[in-house]
């Protein structure tokens, strides 16, 4: 099939992009730069401009002959936030997928699914409680944006489209996200728990986060919320101790809650905070984890395997 995707050339995006290719399906993308996207992930993908996703209309031409969009749009989290990069933040997840289903509703028949990215942070701050697709959202910042963001995605269903909100947690990635910001910390020896370490983190490696996309996009039966996480979360202090075993460091200097909040500002909510976040839909289905244990899943995202 031919499938349509947002985002693409982000890190997640471009793995995206690799397997959808491995297994024989065509993919049409969407970036800000038609000519950057073919020369990240390739000639033969059939690139599309949409140089502003939250002002305009996605293009109607990038979804000829595809019966599928999977949309991975979103100004990156992990950054100290300002009024400003909280407005891009909410508008390039709200308005951007607004601006995309608009479109896809004028399509044709010919689209069946909607695959749109959201996150665990739809959940907010619960402490130890056990969270899953059918617990009740949170009321911070990232969780309003994320009620927000799938509510735009869900009005796909109006037309006839199967939707599935992606609540993709704590991606393990050398080459992005929280890990990546981690790793330089505990290299050097300095790494360990955050603020006591007793809040759970969601985490999920990247190829598990791919894995998710595709099955959630050939399982008819996958629709609404589904969460994209490990089997088992761990708390902020395992994940550490794990991760300085893995890099054969030190994993226990403590970093106090109030360091975090200083140098990232309300964005260390994220970090200092957690979630014990669970993917019922995915494990009752029977998707099968490539990387279900922690241990191992740090040492494939850090190459020392």
């Amino acid at each position: 099939m031919k499938v349509a995707v947002t985002g693409a050339t982000g890190t997640l995006g471009t793995a995206l992009v690799a397997a959808l290719q491995e297994r024989g399906d065509e993919v049409a993308v969407l970036s800000r730069s038609a000519a950057r996207a073919r020369e990240t992930l390739g000639s033969d993908v059939d690139a599309h401009e949409w140089p502003d996703p939250a002002g305009t209309p996605a293009p109607a031409a990038a979804f000829e002959d595809c019966t599928a969009v999977i949309n991975l749009m979103g100004e990156p989290v992990a950054q100290r936030w300002s009024d400003e990069v909280k407005d891009r933040i909410r508008s390039s997840r709200v308005d951007a997928t607004q601006n995309l289903v608009t479109t896809l509703r004028d399509t044709g028949a010919r689209l069946k699914t909607l695959v749109s990215q959201s996150a665990t942070g739809y959940y907010g701050s619960r402490g130890d409680e056990r969270l899953s697709e059918r617990s009740s959202a949170g009321d911070d910042f990232l969780a309003k944006v994320c009620v927000d963001w799938e509510a735009e995605a869900m009005r796909a269903e109006e037309t006839g489209l199967r939707v599935a909100t992606i609540r993709t947690g704590v991606v393990l990635s050398e080459s992005g996200g929280a890990l990546a910001k981690m790793l330089p910390f505990f290299k050097a020896g300095i790494g360990g728990p955050v603020a006591g370490g007793k809040q759970y983190v969601p985490w999920i490696h990247s190829d598990d986060v791919v894995g998710s996309l595709l099955y959630v996009l050939d399982s008819e039966e996958m629709s609404g919320p589904v969460n994209a996480t490990a089997p088992e979360p761990v708390t902020n202090r395992e994940l550490s101790k794990t991760l300085g075993r893995v890099l054969r460091r030190p994993a226990f200097a403590p970093v106090p809650a109030a360091a975090i909040k200083t140098l990232y500002g309300e964005m260390a909510t994220i970090v200092v905070n957690g979630a014990r976040v669970v993917p019922d839909k995915l494990s009752e289905g029977g998707y099968e984890f490539a990387q279900p244990e922690l241990e191992q899943a740090l040492r494939s995202a850090t190459g020392k395997g």
